[in-house]
């Protein structure tokens, strides 16, 4: 199983360097921000459907497939905007 690295705590809030005059960066950062807030949101759908007493399975499901879509959008578009440097 390949083991993701763990980003920076910088990442994870949706703090990125780049530069201003980027627009295609700015606009990539902005939207790991709002895929982030998705993410959150999905979370909490996901905890609030299961604390009901008989809770929907197939709309649990779902939503917890589209959250690891998300989470698998977000690392590429981190990817994308955060690039690798061997020192």
């Amino acid at each position: 199983m390949c083991r993701r690295r763990k980003r920076p705590e910088w990442v994870r809030q949706g703090v990125c360097v780049i530069d201003g005059s980027d627009r295609e960066g700015r606009e990539g950062a902005a939207r790991l921000v709002r895929l982030r807030m998705e993410h959150r949101d999905l979370d909490a759908a996901i905890e609030a459907l299961r604390a009901l007493t008989a809770p929907d399975q197939l709309q649990l499901a779902r939503l917890k497939k589209r959250k690891l879509r998300l989470r698998d959008e977000i690392a590429l578009l981190e990817d994308q905007l955060i690039p690798d440097i061997i020192a």
